[in-house]
């Protein structure tokens, strides 16, 4: 017994002289890891600049989709809603998922020999599977004019403000691709399930080019 209550002291001792040294290590590894993510993000912008000037679109080979322009906007906004230079001659068909960098536009809803139309995802049509990244929380996305609402979460999901909500695999795009971040959160009592408001992932009011991306 004598002997076994001294080992645990010197493991002990070890243990605390030992403590400085591992939150050298801790330190130096998230000094890293926030270099890694700045240079991560130091590339994305890099890619998306490189592809702004040089007429190409980062994710138009990935998804084999048809890179296209968009050249409208509906008069007096009575739907969010776009229309892009690509039709049914260039191979464009309805339902399929709209993307740029950064994330989801929307889904194509009709389709001209040389032109179509884009619902976006703010469109109170627009509805989307859903999931929250962090943890795998599931919900249907929906428009909501300036922003986009998640409904159908379970109520003790611990979803925070900051979470980014990717697409479920559906009828118009793959899943993982991002919707938008959470702005705000609304739990209601007399539910089983909370409501999310996401910040789209995209700027919407500044859309120029687009990729349409096989259903």
């Amino acid at each position: 017994m004598i002997s076994a209550a001294v080992g645990g002291v010197r493991g002990l001792a070890v243990a605390i002289v030992a403590l400085p040294g591992l939150e050298t290590d801790v330190a130096r590894l998230r000094a890293r890891n926030e270099r890694l993510i700045e240079e991560n993000d130091r590339l994305h912008e890099l890619a998306s600049a490189y592809a702004a000037e040089n007429g190409v679109h980062p994710i138009v080979d990935f998804y084999r989709g048809i890179e296209a322009r968009v050249i409208g906007f509906p008069p007096e906004n009575e739907s969010r809603a776009v229309t892009i230079d690509k039709g049914s001659l260039a191979g464009v068909r309805t339902d399929e998922g709209v993307l740029a960098v950064g994330g989801v536009v929307g889904r194509v809803v009709s389709v001209g020999p040389l032109s179509s139309t884009v619902v976006l995802v703010t469109d109170y049509a627009s509805r989307i599977p859903a999931v929250v990244r962090r943890g795998r929380w599931w919900g249907i996305a929906r428009g909501n004019l300036t922003s986009v609402v998640v409904d159908y979460i379970e109520q003790d999901a611990p979803v925070h403000v900051g979470d980014v909500v990717v697409t479920g695999e559906g009828r118009s795009f793959h899943s993982g691709l991002p919707i938008g971040t959470v702005i705000q959160i609304e739990r209601g009592n007399a539910t089983l399930s909370q409501t999310v408001v996401l910040r789209p992932s995209i700027d919407l009011g500044a859309l120029d080019r687009v990729v349409v991306v096989p259903k």
